[in-house]
């Protein structure tokens, strides 16, 4: 049985999953350059969907996006004990950015406090993004940050 942490902002309805997405994917192993790496492949795959499916990215969703990716991967790195992956899928109306590693902890959820000396990370993501899942899986967890675009 898999536990679930999901935070979405009131009023934002859960849209149906298009089957035909972008989709791109990279296996990490934590060695040093690993998060440029995650935000290069990033930056390509957004390039892709802007040119390929005509994805429009707000005035700054493409850097929320770049960001989330830094944050999520950071914390794959940081947490887990092992290779992660790093997942990415859109649309024109979507991007959904999903990081799987090897720790079963769910990441903790703090309320916003200047003062604490770190874990702003997700606290980042949730700012950020539309809705976000994390959620046990067979081999650790999976998280999933989800970007409405700009029509």
């Amino acid at each position: 049985m898999n536990e679930q942490v999901t935070s979405r902002p009131a009023g934002r309805p859960r849209g149906d999953r298009l089957t035909d997405v972008l989709h791109s994917a990279e296996v990490f192993d934590g060695e040093p350059g690993c998060i440029a790496q995650a935000r290069d492949l990033a930056d390509r795959f957004l390039v892709r969907l802007a040119a390929e499916w005509l994805a429009v990215f707000g005035e700054h969703t493409r850097s929320d996006l770049m960001l989330a990716v830094s944050e999520l991967v950071t914390n794959a790195d940081r947490y887990s004990q092992g290779p992660y992956l790093l997942e990415l899928e859109g649309t024109a109306e979507r991007v959904s950015v999903t990081v799987y590693d090897s720790s079963t902890a769910l990441p903790l959820f703090y309320s916003p406090d200047p003062t604490r000396p770190g874990g702003h990370g997700m606290e980042i993501v949730v700012a950020l993004c539309d809705r976000l899942t994390a959620e046990r899986v067979p081999v650790g967890k999976r998280i999933r940050a989800e970007f409405e675009l700009s029509s």
